[in-house]
């Protein structure tokens, strides 16, 4: 700090309060002083701060449904490689789709001294976080319900369930169902919006009977499928709204002789493998962590949205003319 305040022509205290996000600095002597910090390669040691001011080492908790589910162990990955950086642990928690036991886990890692938690957020009311003032929360890939004022990282699900739904319009395809999860979560409602929103652009009316919702694991959604198939004007394409429904597509169509087409939300490691690849709305994981890592240690005030954009890779599957 000494070596920053001598750099930028200002005092140490002017640089305290700017490391520190203090307020009474001008935006140009904040500037100046980011300014130094940078040309001279300095970065906050966050654990170092920590014992400054009488605390623990940083530990970070992440709270999540599913650690065995591909996208949140990648994500546990991402999220340990971004907290590396600020000298901080990381501990985690699957609450396995109980709401109970996600604020069971909540409650357990704030008692004992973790009180900065990233949360994939159940579709239950979050409201009793209220009762934990002390607690810093930032909430990943879903709004959670019954808070005002948080801080989200999500994915730009809506534009991701149009490209997808456009994808397979583009290839002829007007029959087209809607595999997806509990919509009262914000990430597959906002997929499902951008489905609708495809069809309504191509002026084709929405099937309620090939929307299907609430199906979680791919045994269920393998019986979906085939149920739709089985339709007297069965669909031509698929939009699965996580990558679990992706691999329920994939288990049915084994024992059939159609093969329409679809298109997968979420990345996975075997998409590549199959013949054809899946076609997918992928995104970069770990820019999702970093935004996350880097809104809790940020002291600013909550109530604050990043969207990580999406990007369509095609790989065959979603390419799949109708009959």
């Amino acid at each position: 700090m000494v070596d920053v305040a001598r750099h930028a022509g200002v005092s140490l205290k002017t640089v305290s309060r700017v490391v520190n996000h203090e307020p009474h600095v001008s935006a140009a002597l904040r500037q100046r002083v980011q300014a130094s910090i940078s040309a001279l390669g300095f970065r906050r040691n966050e654990a170092a701060s920590r014992l400054a001011r009488g605390a623990t080492m940083l530990t970070l908790g992440l709270i999540m449904e599913n650690i065995s589910n591909e996208f949140y162990s990648r994500l546990a990955k991402a999220v340990e490689a971004a907290a590396a950086g600020h000298e901080a642990l990381v501990v985690f928690g699957s609450y396995e789709e109980r709401p109970e036991r996600e604020r069971m886990l909540v409650e357990s890692m704030y008692a004992r001294g973790v009180d900065e938690l990233i949360i994939v957020p159940s579709p239950a009311d979050h409201s009793w976080l209220a009762e934990h003032p002390g607690l810093r929360t930032v909430f990943v890939d879903r709004v959670p319900a019954g808070l005002e004022r948080a801080d989200v990282v999500a994915l730009d699900d809506a534009r991701g369930g149009r490209m997808a739904t456009e994808h397979l319009l583009a290839r002829g395809h007007r029959r087209i169902a809607l595999i997806s999860d509990d919509d009262g979560l914000s990430s597959v409602h906002d997929r499902a919006r951008g489905y609708r929103a495809a069809l309504a652009g191509a002026g084709v009316p929405v099937d309620e009977s090939l929307v299907v919702r609430g199906v979680f694991d791919p045994w269920r959604v393998s019986g979906e499928v085939t149920r739709l198939l089985d339709l007297p004007a069965p669909p031509t394409a698929f939009f699965a709204t996580n990558n679990r429904a992706a691999i329920g597509i994939l288990q049915a169509l084994r024992e059939r002789p159609e093969r329409p087409a679809y298109v997968g939300f979420d990345d996975f490691a075997l998409a590549e493998v199959f013949s054809p690849g899946v076609t997918v709305v992928r995104y970069d994981v770990a820019r999702l962590a970093r935004s996350a890592v880097d809104l809790l240690l940020d002291r600013s005030d909550a109530g604050r949205r990043v969207k990580v954009p999406v990007e369509l890779v095609a790989r065959g599957s979603g390419e799949v003319p109708p009959p």
